[in-house]
């Protein structure tokens, strides 16, 4: 489904990202894992199109949509939740619902509030209440579920157990495992290895912009040397 070879990113002048590739097939959950710093993040944004990056290809779905702007990137089916969550403080769960809305997709059933309510049984709770008065693993929650009312064929996840509580990072890797079920990929930028176990069945992993290892979740989770490497604090 996503295809990235040789893409390097820039902020300005500063090369960022160095030749990275990565794949994501259909129904699979990717964890691109390292330290802060390392470029995480900087390649999924470059993956959406917010960041500057040549020369290098994303292919998605067979199209090459390295060239494209953000919002046409996510009309073609990639969905991207930041790792800032940047809901609307002052609209209600369903107004921010009603805003991340696009048409269904051809083949799949098409996400509405009563889905994502029976997935997040938290925000079933409150859909009257403004986003700036939920806590961070709620608004957590509420941004995937915002991303998921887009009907995306893929979801790329910024840091999704990064400043929540244990309790929601639970509830997290069992959404992310439902999602799976549901035949949704998705590719998520991670530092919690653990995390990463529950829910991934491959890893990337990166250092200074730079794949350093390739391989599954259990080949990583085998791997000391890798883990001290470019993983230990």
């Amino acid at each position: 489904m996503l295809d990235v070879s040789g893409l390097n990113a820039f902020y300005g002048k500063a090369q960022m990202l160095f030749d990275v590739t990565l794949q994501v097939g259909p129904g699979e959950v990717v964890a691109l894992m390292g330290r802060n710093g390392a470029g995480k993040s900087t390649t999924i944004k470059s993956i959406m199109g917010m960041l500057q990056h040549a020369p290098g290809r994303v292919h998605f779905m067979g199209y090459d949509i390295s060239g494209l702007a953000p919002f046409q990137i996510a009309r073609r089916g990639l969905g991207f939740v930041p790792e800032d969550r940047r809901v609307f403080s002052e609209l209600s769960v369903m107004q921010n619902l009603e805003v991340g809305r696009r048409p269904a997709r051809t083949g799949i059933p098409p996400w509405t509030p009563d889905r994502l309510f029976a997935l997040f049984p938290n925000l079933g709770e409150m859909p009257d209440r403004p986003g700036g008065s939920m806590s961070g693993g709620e608004q957590q929650m509420l941004t995937v579920a915002r991303t998921l009312m887009g009907n995306p064929l893929l979801l790329m996840l910024d840091e999704p157990s990064e400043g929540v509580a244990p309790v929601i990072v639970e509830q997290m890797a069992h959404m992310i495992t439902q999602l799976k079920q549901q035949g949704l990929a998705i590719l998520l930028s991670e530092q919690n290895l653990h995390f990463a176990r529950l829910v991934c069945d491959r890893a990337y992993v990166l250092e200074q912009g730079q794949i350093r290892f390739s391989g599954s979740m259990r080949e990583l989770a085998a791997d000391e040397g890798v883990q001290q490497a470019y993983l230990s604090l």
